[in-house]
């Protein structure tokens, strides 16, 4: 079931559109993947769903009602640009952040306490937001964002100026708001990261979403059927009968024919004595389909 669905939203700028009938869905419980390069038309998608914008057309719901100002206090939105004011001390700043978001002020302190002290980071409360380095800076916007347990998180390049042990913190939290039942909107130009911790995407491009559906989905929509082969020995002189793309170290990179199944090839490598080791389809990884796919869109 889809916690936030999207139906042809439109907005302009002058004669720039920003949007150009767009529609999506965020499943609850999910990660969802925004992806596109510089000027696709995310933020601004992001800033209608935030109600910081009003879409020129098209439709948003929330949690199977139309998204309204009251909708503000489920939403957690971590911009890419980051919001913190640096004279202030971590804890009050947190307090004060936590109180905007109609938290008792008993509760805010409450909460802000469990997030220090589940970062091992407790005796920040006393610092300025400005003695802080980027990454931890970082970790107090995130705490911020997601103090109210929010239904719907939006992340904008939420690992920017992370180190990797920091990154891997943030993303262990990332899950566990999924598995407590946080619906997770996650924008990024990392592929990888993409790969790693997203169920859906959409792809924007020119104000427009030119490709969405599930990573796994996806990945095999464009998959060119092409399988690894890895052997130990020598290779022996081979009779044509397999596509060899290309040849590596103990390696064989191959594409089936129409008609052809993988277990033709492994009973090929088997009647010619090859000691196969290992045997994989490799899938495009989601990089490789995002710039086919905006080059195309492109053109």
């Amino acid at each position: 079931m889809a916690i936030l669905s999207l139906q042809n939203i439109n907005k302009s700028f002058g004669d720039k559109k920003a949007n150009d009938n767009i529609s999506l869905e965020v499943r609850e419980n999910s990660i969802f993947g925004m992806l596109g390069p510089n000027g696709a038309g995310k933020t601004t998608l992001i800033r209608i769903i935030t109600n910081i914008m009003v879409a020129d057309s098209g439709s948003i719901t929330l949690n199977g009602q139309p998204l309204g100002r009251a909708h503000n206090e489920l939403i957690g939105y971590m911009p890419e640009e980051r919001g913190l004011y640096k004279k202030m001390k971590v804890g009050e700043h947190l307090i004060y952040l936590a109180r905007l978001k109609n938290l008792s002020k008993k509760v805010a302190k409450e909460k802000v306490n469990f997030w220090l002290e589940k970062f091992n980071i407790t005796d920040w409360y006393e610092k300025r937001v400005e003695e802080l380095s980027k990454g931890m800076q970082q970790k107090v916007q995130f705490i911020a964002t997601v103090i109210n347990d929010p239904k719907l998180l939006i992340l904008d390049e939420p690992f920017s100026g992370l180190d990797p042990i920091n990154t891997n913190l943030l993303k262990d939290e990332i899950q566990e708001l999924k598995r407590k039942g946080t619906a997770i909107i996650f924008s990024t130009h990392r592929m990888e990261q993409v790969e790693e911790i997203c169920e859906d995407i959409a792809l924007i491009n020119n104000g427009r979403n030119i490709l969405s559906g599930s990573v796994r989905d996806i990945r095999e929509r464009f998959k060119e059927n092409l399988f690894s082969i890895s052997y130990k020995g020598a290779l022996p002189e081979l009779n044509g009968r397999l596509n060899i793309v290309q040849q590596k170290d103990h390696e064989l990179i191959i594409k089936m024919e129409s008609g052809q199944s993988p277990n033709d090839a492994l009973k090929y490598c088997i009647e010619h004595h090859i000691e196969v080791h290992g045997f994989k389809e490799i899938l495009p990884a989601i990089n490789e389909i995002f710039i086919k796919e905006v080059q195309k869109s492109n053109g």
